[in-house]
């Protein structure tokens, strides 16, 4: 394992400015954005070797919530403390958020509908964005016969067993196949960034966040006000989804309308419209807050299911990440990182072909043109070298304009 050593932070302007953008280009879901951050923090900036942004993800890999979210949280963290964690998130999320609701606040008059071929050449493009990151990603961190067949097993379990505790199992066993086969091998040779939080303040975050989750289902019942109900709701939710954003939409489905929120046609708008945006699919929660109707207005109601849903994943990435910072190091714990890096390789090749290729090629009425977008656009990351978010932007672009043709 090699990398650099660095210590310097970066400005908050700069991971403002960064994120943003991703929030405004990044779409495809989680593993398209995870493919989108290592292009830009590791291959663009050199804020991580290829080797730290792995151990990032599959140290969010293990906890609840917003796999993707959780690695820009991260990421922010590690760069520019608790503010840059801060403004990451709020800069990654703010594009989708926005869009959303609008779309909830558009309802009430109608909205015209994205071209189709958008939607489609959207979706080719992430193909080719998720593809090349995992090419990458296989090539610096499966560096031999284990590994790549660790990559493989996991791959083909996540694809055979359809469930969502599948992706968790593998992680453990990787684990501890990890630790047994490579505790000799991976001596660490990089310097993360330290952010300065003692294991003791990551203990306070981790107790914060079992007492509210333990607390606030019980407070929403004693005292029925609209907002606390509406808060404890989405943060039980983002406390409890594994699996990333893909798995959130069906347990939202199942939370809004049970309660009977909002009907199942409304819901839907919503579910077409975050799997349209950019950004994290979390930000559904902000269409549901803007369109229920509890007698809080639309803003409120969108700001507090918004905080509400994400609020779990920074009490997570503050509260482990000091614990992991000390322990990255034991000979144990890197064999054991060393095969889990490998297994979320295997993870991210399984997503590549489920949803993300059959999602944007396979199930297409002309399959045959995806795959050429898919090809151009491979072309133009990988070999011509330009940023994804040009890539996307020029996808939409000519999209656009041929859907009028």
């Amino acid at each position: 394992m090699t990398g650099l050593v660095r210590s310097q932070k970066a400005d908050l302007r700069t991971i403002f400015v960064s994120f943003l953008t991703l929030g405004c280009v990044a779409f495809g879901g989680p593993v398209a954005h995870l493919a989108f951050f290592q292009q830009e923090f590791v291959e663009k900036r050199a804020w991580f070797s290829k080797d730290e942004y792995a151990e990032i993800v599959a140290l969010c890999q293990f906890l609840p919530g917003p796999a993707s979210s959780q690695v820009g949280i991260s990421i922010g963290l590690l760069k520019g403390g608790y503010s840059g964690a801060v403004l990451a998130w709020f800069a990654f999320t703010l594009p989708s958020a926005l869009l959303l609701f609008g779309v909830a606040m558009a309802l009430v008059y109608g909205s015209e509908q994205i071209p189709k071929l958008v939607l489609l050449s959207l979706k080719a493009v992430t193909v080719a964005v998720v593809a090349n990151a995992v090419w990458g990603m296989a090539s610096s961190i499966c560096h031999d016969a284990g590994r790549k067949t660790v990559a493989v097993i996991a791959a083909c379990a996540v694809l055979w067993f359809e469930y969502t505790a599948t992706p968790i199992i593998l992680i453990v066993l990787s684990g501890v196949f990890g630790a047994i086969v490579y505790k000799r091998e991976c001596v660490p040779k990089t310097t993360m960034v330290q952010f300065g939080a003692s294991r003791k303040t990551g203990f306070i975050f981790l107790l914060t966040f079992f007492l509210l989750l333990l607390l606030l289902p019980t407070l929403a019942t004693m005292f029925s006000h609209t907002e606390l109900t509406l808060f404890s709701s989405f943060f039980q939710v983002g406390s409890l989804v594994f699996g990333g954003g893909h798995v959130v939409l069906p347990m939202l489905e199942a939370e809004v309308l049970d309660k009977a929120w909002m009907s199942r046609e409304t819901f839907l708008v919503g579910y077409g419209a975050t799997q349209a945006v950019p950004g994290p699919l979390f930000t559904f929660a902000t269409f549901i807050g803007a369109v229920s109707p509890l007698g809080i207005s639309a803003l409120t109601g969108a700001l507090i299911a918004t905080i509400g849903i994400f609020l779990p994943s920074f009490l997570l990435v503050f509260g482990v990440m000091p614990l992991w910072q000390s322990t990255r190091t034991k000979s144990v714990f890197r064999g054991a990182l060393a095969a889990i890096n490998a297994s979320v390789v295997g993870l991210l090749l399984a997503a590549l072909y489920r949803p993300v290729f059959t999602a944007g090629v396979q199930d297409a009425d002309n399959p045959v043109l995806q795959l050429i977008i898919v090809l151009v656009a491979w072309l133009a990351l990988a070999v011509w070298k330009l940023p994804p978010w040009l890539v996307v932007l020029s996808a939409v672009g000519f999209a656009y304009v041929f859907s009028f043709i």
